[in-house]
């Protein structure tokens, strides 16, 4: 009889049905709504999870969801661990409070229409447990769906449906409470980039501790340019961390890198741990009031002391907050925490000197980044997300094979499997940066096959992928697992015996991109002027001009790029109204066939060498931007010139058909229209005469 009973007792543990946790809550999958449009996110609660030590990591506790769609066809995908936060607007300043405890959710974006079952997944060291089904019904939206690479063109993007997409904008990277960009800023800029034509931002979501990042350090303690904190092994525990105070430093503040948001007339508890040599004592200070933090006077070994306060009906922010030791012996400090008195969420998470740097998802830049894609979609905008944070990886990527490696691979894959689950549902969502600006002299081949691999298994949307290097880096350019060839370039001093004006360094860094790889959408991620120290310079601090910036989106636009350079320096750029000069070159180019798989770069016999000619071409059609050489930045800002008026300027189209052509000629800088009129094309090309300009002038040609 025992032995008969190990077959079936080995289905149980297979089938997940003996595997649950003693004691856990029936695993329970709910949503708000029975049907959601095509590419249209449906999100799901999933209660009854429980508590995990690493919520964050697959291998200690693994919750997905498998759908079933109406044909039987089957997919995956991961559920995630999420603080919510409350948001408000207080004191011109964005406020982040958290609500609740933090929860297990699902978000999913269906892709065929028809009814659909979900069934949440449980994996843990205890077994499986699965839910009740959920089911919904998928039906048509006006969503275009995702962006990828055209099946007709690769070296365009479109839309899940086939519309091709140009992406027009700009880089918005640094986003942060403490940046000229912050959240609010950055959902109104979006809303002025959508209006203006331009749908395209890139963001890092890797800034360390200046800025938006989900996986770094961010540390109430100090800053990543200036580690001084004294963190010290725990005396008698030396894995763990803690602070160690005495007489060269006695006074330690508690400054995290995110404000601490409080809600008024509202009790709040500090709490903590310290160790107190005899004849001294530790006080917290806190909204004026003192507070004993050193347990038992004159006892040794570790004490819990406890503080707790009520905000008034003006106080949002937790403000100053530091530790003061009294006294010729040393304190330690650990497990500092803030809550709420009847033990809401942690707020002080940055306090914790044992959290690790990768492998933890930062609440509230989780929250700001929610924010940002939402914002994204509503306004039609497509966001190329910088996620991992370089320096705390780059190190380990120094040999393919060895254990360091395998585990930034690990690690990498974790975030990317997070990224998917929270935000992979969003169309605003266009691409996965995997770093900025890594150095490309590293082995990084390897690493970038096995993310990609990963996320064809993880990423049922298939986002694009890619990534950028500090210099140009061909072989990233060629990886088979990176959808977009990426470089960077600014245009310094240095360059001068090399490169004449901003024109011209776009066009040798486009066609460097398509020489690399001629059959990928080549983006320039990154572009702008600055001086031989990567700062931006004086004159551009200066200068109301935005000449570079105007010359750098039209030269690119008609360059055979998949983009316009994405140009830096957004402080700027806003502050001097950038974005109606998005509007004309949107309009310039808004029927230029961009998968039709026949574009290509202009064919020119004769030109004045007083121009630089950027153009496409198609069949039967063909776009031009004709570019004063003297209306180059350092011309018009450095030298203070004015160009002087070209009026008998000629360029000559080859490759075009023979027959009559019209010719629309547009003023970029107002977007009219100056003229119409028609040209004969012969067998040796079609001879452009251009109407008087002093700096640049655009034309569309159309044979009748």
């Amino acid at each position: 009889m025992y032995l008969s009973m190990l077959p079936l007792l080995a289905i149980g543990l297979s089938s997940g049905l003996w595997g649950a946790q003693p004691g856990a809550a029936p695993l329970d999958l709910r949503t708000s709504t029975n049907q959601v449009g095509r590419f249209e996110k449906i999100e799901f609660d999933i209660h009854g999870v429980g508590d995990y030590e690493s919520p964050f990591n697959p291998a200690t506790i693994d919750v997905c969801l498998e759908f079933t769609d109406a044909m039987g066809q089957r997919s995956t995908i991961p559920a995630f661990h999420i603080q919510p936060y409350e948001r408000k607007r207080i004191q011109g300043r964005d406020w982040f409070h958290p609500v609740g405890l933090p929860a297990w959710k699902a978000r999913f974006a269906p892709m065929t229409l028809g009814r659909y079952k979900a069934v949440a997944v449980l994996k843990d060291v205890h077994g499986e447990r699965r839910s009740p089904p959920a089911m919904f019904v998928c039906v048509p939206s006006n969503s275009k769906g995702f962006l990828r690479v055209s099946g007709r063109d690769p070296r365009f993007l479109e839309f899940s449906d086939g519309q091709p997409f140009f992406a027009i904008g700009q880089n918005l990277a640094f986003i942060g409470s403490g940046q000229y960009m912050t959240l609010s800023k950055a959902e109104e800029t979006f809303a002025r980039l959508a209006a203006n034509g331009a749908k395209y931002v890139r963001i890092w979501t890797g800034c360390e501790d200046w800025a938006l990042a989900l996986e770094a350090r961010k540390s109430a303690w100090d800053r990543s340019w200036s580690r001084r904190a004294p963190v010290v092994p725990i005396p008698d525990d030396p894995a763990r961390k803690c602070l160690r105070l005495d007489g060269s430093h006695a006074l330690q503040e508690v400054n995290p890198s995110h404000p601490v948001a409080l809600r008024p007339n509202t009790r709040y508890t500090v709490q903590g741990k310290s160790r107190i040599e005899p004849a001294s004592a530790l006080w917290l200070e806190v909204f004026g009031a003192k507070a004993a933090a050193s347990g038992s006077a004159g006892l040794s070994g570790w004490h819990s002391f406890r503080h707790e306060f009520t905000t008034g009906p003006n106080q949002h922010w937790l403000g100053a907050m530091r530790f003061r030791l009294e006294g010729p012996g040393p304190a330690w400090l650990a497990d500092l925490s803030l809550k709420q008195t009847d033990d809401g969420p942690e707020l002080l998470w940055e306090a914790d000197l044992n959290r690790p740097a990768r492998g933890f998802y930062n609440p509230i830049d989780g929250f700001m980044l929610d924010e940002l894609v939402s914002a994204a979609q509503r306004h039609g905008i497509y966001l190329q997300l910088c996620l991992l944070t370089r320096d705390l990886y780059m190190e380990a990527l120094q040999d393919p094979a060895s254990p360091q490696y395998d585990q930034a691979i690990a690690d990498a894959q974790n975030l990317l499997r997070y990224a998917v689950a929270r935000w992979g549902d969003a169309t605003s969502v266009a691409a996965w940066e995997y770093w900025n600006e890594m150095n490309p002299n590293l082995p990084t081949d390897r690493f970038y096959t096995a993310l990609g691999e990963f996320l064809d298994r993880t990423d049922p949307y298939g986002h694009l992928r890619t990534t950028s290097t500090w210099g140009p880096s061909p072989k990233d350019c060629r990886h088979p697992e990176l959808d977009l060839a990426d470089t960077h370039f600014y245009l310094r001093p240095a360059d001068r015996n090399r490169l004449e004006d901003e024109v011209e360094a776009i066009q040798d860094r486009v066609r460097w991109l398509r020489e690399q790889a001629p059959n990928k959408p080549a983006f320039l991620a990154e572009f702008g002027l600055a001086d031989d120290q990567w700062r931006i310079t004086d004159e551009m601090k200066r200068s109301r001009s935005l000449v570079d910036v105007h010359n750098a989106l039209w030269a690119s636009a008609l360059s055979g790029a998949s983009a316009t350079a994405l140009c830096w320096w957004w402080e700027r750029m806003d502050e001097r109204d950038v974005y109606p000069l998005y509007r004309n070159v949107s309009a310039f180019v808004a029927d230029v066939p961009w998968t039709g798989g026949e574009l290509r770069p202009v064919t020119l016999g004769a030109a004045d060498e007083r121009l630089r000619v950027v153009g496409l071409q198609a069949a039967d059609r063909a776009w031009l931007w004709l570019f004063h050489r003297a209306a180059a930045w350092k011309h018009v800002v450095t030298e203070q010139q004015t160009p002087p008026e070209l009026s008998d300027a000629a360029v000559e189209l080859r490759g075009i058909p023979t027959g009559k052509h019209r010719l629309e000629w547009w003023d970029p800088h107002t977007g009219e229209i100056l003229k119409t009129d028609l040209a004969q094309a012969g067998q040796k090309g079609l001879r452009l005469v251009a109407p008087p300009f002093r700096r640049d002038l655009a034309v569309k040609i159309q044979r009748q």
